[in-house]
């Protein structure tokens, strides 16, 4: 119909959900009905057609509203859209608030911490400029890592904040990340030695030493590890839910005899490796005690994730074909879009013997260690 005053007060209210109506004088404007009575006037744009409101009636005029939805359509046609008026710091706090629905807790820490931190603009946000974003972001040329991680996060925040039409562009745009030295470093069989024997010292923390030896057992990363709940662990795999892992895919594994030990030995029911003053979250002090960590084992210039790296590499010398190995650190990018349709065959028999290898030959590296141990202490 076509929408006058009198038509909009007469609408009635649906017995539930909502009601829209469209104006027949102007392409994709109208108004929707609630079942408490609310009308909100909208209007469908863009190639997916999605819905913007332009507030309630009568709070707002049929005329004001028609108004305001033909200089909407014209901006979209002319390809030009008129950012609204939006402090930088109030469009920071809505991006994670809305973040905070559905990205993980760490994730959403690194948006909160890298936009505070490096992208607190005083003003509008629509007067945020390249020159101003570039400069923030040449502060942090000596750490390659952070330049990176804040641009990620930057060009994210941006994007978010052109989807609802704060901004036109997105600062970011032309600046490139700075290339980083892909990591190659494979702990050597004697410095797999040392990390196992360290993480039998009371000067590191209780949960972070058993950490680390589950790292070298099993060969996931750090985080999925600490985040080791009881409902995850069978008799003997372990089924890490897509809610943790980095690409967001069910991941279960076999695990061995040590790492079955290990693990039962840990709380019964709950986070395995629960933080000290959160027992709600998973262990989080890795910095410090990493730094204990090497001056006990004597091993230097490595990360937590190199063991990771090792346990990879050595799968590969011990004959484990490459797809199973693949599969048991759940790197999903190793296999093709055919394979993930129609290849559903899980490999578990395959992944079983391949970590039976694995803590076969660990057996003999700490033997070693124990042999050596014996002999010096005689």
């Amino acid at each position: 119909m076509r929408l006058t005053d009198i038509t909009i007060r007469a609408l009635p209210a649906p017995a539930k959900g909502q009601t829209k109506v469209s104006d027949d004088s102007l392409h994709g404007f109208g108004i929707r009905v609630s079942q408490g009575g609310t009308k909100t006037f909208f209007l469908q744009v863009g190639s997916d057609r999605r819905f913007m409101s332009l507030g309630r009636y009568p709070l707002i005029s049929l005329q004001d509203a028609r108004g305001e939805a033909k200089r909407l359509l014209a901006e979209f046609t002319l390809g030009r859209l008129r950012p609204q008026s939006l402090a930088d710091a109030e469009a920071v706090r809505l991006f994670l608030a809305d973040k905070a629905k559905s990205a993980r807790p760490r994730t959403l820490a690194d948006y909160t911490r890298h936009l505070h931190r490096h992208f607190s603009f005083k003003g509008q946000l629509k007067d945020v400029t390249h020159a101003q974003v570039a400069h923030r972001l040449e502060r942090l040329k000596d750490v390659p890592s952070e330049h990176n991680h804040a641009r990620t996060v930057a060009i994210i925040f941006f994007n978010w904040c052109m989807e609802r039409r704060y901004i036109t562009d997105n600062p970011v745009v032309g600046i490139s990340p700075y290339e980083r030295k892909r990591r190659s470093r494979i702990l050597t069989d004697i410095e797999l030695q040392r990390i196992w024997g360290a993480c039998a010292s009371d000067e590191l923390p209780q949960y972070f030493r058993t950490i680390v030896r589950l790292l070298i057992l099993l060969g996931q990363r750090e985080t999925e590890t600490a985040a080791l709940n009881r409902a995850w662990i069978g008799k003997d795999t372990i089924t890490l839910p897509s809610e943790i892992t980095k690409n967001k895919q069910e991941h279960t594994f076999p695990i061995g005899e040590r790492a079955r030990e290990i693990l039962a030995a840990q709380n019964d029911i709950g986070l395995l490796f629960p933080a000290k003053n959160c027992p709600q979250k998973p262990f989080c002090g890795f910095g410090k005690a990493k730094i204990a960590l090497d001056k006990v084992c004597g091993v230097t210039g490595w990360t937590l994730h190199d063991l990771r790296r090792t346990f990879r590499t050595n799968l590969g010398k011990l004959g484990v074909a490459p797809h199973i190995a693949e599969r048991f650190v759940n790197h999903i990018s190793a296999r093709t879009d055919m394979e993930r349709t129609y290849d559903i065959y899980a490999y578990m028999p395959e992944m079983r013997e391949a970590i039976d290898k694995w803590e076969g030959f660990l057996s003999t590296i700490l033997a070693t260690e124990t042999a050596a141990d014996s002999t010096q202490a005689a």
